[in-house]
């Protein structure tokens, strides 16, 4: 069915207005800080408090930070009624235009507005599905103001939204539930889907580090033991980060690019490479934040041509494969406990070659280490499989909600909204 009858059933008869939001607004106001350093403004407060960032989760039914009376009178802010909406006025990247709903009694910092809404005329819910579908719309008419862009309270007074069946109250208010209704169970469907890879995600990353510590306990007794400085050399990588190109072929092996497998790349041109990888090399990051988990992280390299190494991220490459696989070596050093024991968890930690090529590595004869490489590659493929599907999913989740979206409030707009 078309969006045009869709919508003419739906209303059935009934004429659409278009209203400005400070029509039907009980109120529209802006939040605010208190002092950071005053304690008195944060310690024990119970009045939750809203962030820009949280404006990104949709939904609020709670807030990570909570401010005291003090801090209320302080801040200039006032207290947001739950089923009221909240817009960002401004904030970093993307956020300049979202709009989340409140569940919950709350204030909000500076770069919000809320808007709370008579709900014998507006339904808040339907308010939110249909100004999510505004976004682009509202990042536009704000890019005017400042340097960096941002809306204000008279923007979003004056913004117009499509209000079905104006001279019907009732029917007018159950409209707009239906309508909420559908877009709120789509919303469900996602974050159930959401919810529950994750959920068998974070079961595989667990069946797969206890296959893999399986695999790689070996008592002393049992085989050979020795240094990494015995059976690999080491090479330390040059930084490339001024060499990065739009044009690039090779793609660049940073703490980045390796703590998510490949799927944050940045690239170089194969005649700038000053550090290749080459096919076989076990490529780890050195240096990383407290408890970060990218440290002692190795990537294969299954290709030559293909990578270049940037600087603090070096190469291990196995002297003799006939006494050991690289690819066996890949999995003993991929978060070696050795090395993330130098992490004490405050300072950040760089790894120095010596501790490097000093970690112990187990030795057992080639046709285990590649019957061990053969088990581990089976689960690291499960669990990138699901790890690929995710995003996919979502997305494909995120594409019904706006196809739906456009078919439920693709209302017709007169003349002068016409863009």
């Amino acid at each position: 069915m078309s969006s045009p009858d869709f919508l003419e059933k739906l209303l059935d008869g009934c004429a659409v207005e278009w209203k400005t939001l400070g029509e039907v607004a009980r109120k529209i106001s802006s939040g605010g800080t208190p002092q950071t350093g005053a304690r008195e403004y944060w310690d024990g407060g119970t009045i939750p408090w809203m962030s820009s960032g949280e404006v990104n989760l949709g939904t609020v039914h709670k807030t990570e930070n909570f401010i005291t009376e003090a801090g209320l009178k302080n801040s200039s802010a006032k207290l947001v009624p739950k089923n009221s909406l909240v817009i960002a006025l401004a904030g970093q990247g993307k956020t300049r235009g979202k709009v989340a709903r409140i569940k919950i009694d709350l204030t909000t910092n500076q770069s919000l507005a809320s808007i709370t809404v008579d709900e014998n005329i507006v339904n808040p819910d339907y308010l939110y599905h249909f100004l999510r579908t505004q976004y682009d719309n509202l990042r536009k008419i704000s890019s005017g103001s400042g340097n960096r862009g941002g809306l204000n309270l008279q923007m979003i007074s004056t913004y117009k939204f499509p209000l079905p069946c104006p001279d019907n109250q009732r029917k007018s208010l159950e409209t707009q539930s239906k309508i909420a209704r559908i877009l709120d169970n789509l919303t469900e469907l996602t974050t159930e889907l959401t919810t529950e890879l994750n959920a068998e995600l974070t079961t595989r990353k667990k069946q797969y580090n206890y296959y893999r510590d399986q695999s790689l306990s070996f008592e002393d007794g049992d085989i050979e033991w020795k240094s990494l400085s015995e059976i690999a050399y080491f090479h330390n990588a040059k930084p490339h980060e001024k060499l990065v190109s739009p044009d690039g072929d090779v793609a660049l092996l940073t703490a980045g690019f390796i703590s998510t497998e490949g799927r944050s790349a940045r690239y170089v041109k194969k005649d700038d490479v000053l550090t290749p990888a080459l096919k076989s090399d076990v490529a780890m990051v050195m240096s990383d934040l407290p408890n970060g988990r990218a440290l002692a992280k190795t990537f294969f390299v299954e290709e030559s041509g293909c990578y270049a190494a940037n600087q603090r991220v070096c190469l291990l490459r196995v002297k003799e494969p006939t006494l050991l696989a690289p690819k066996f070596l890949h999995y003993v050093m991929n978060r070696n406990r050795q090395l993330l024991a130098y992490d004490n968890g405050v300072d950040q930690t760089h790894l120095k070659k010596d501790w490097i090529l000093s970690v112990r590595i187990p030795v057992p004869l080639l046709v285990e280490q590649n019957r061990i490489v053969s088990t581990l590659d089976k689960f690291d493929a499960l669990t990138s499989s699901l790890t690929e599907s995710l995003p996919r999913e979502i997305e494909l989740r995120q594409k019904q909600y706006a196809y739906y979206s456009n078919l439920l409030l693709s209302f017709p707009k007169p003349e002068t909204l016409e863009t």
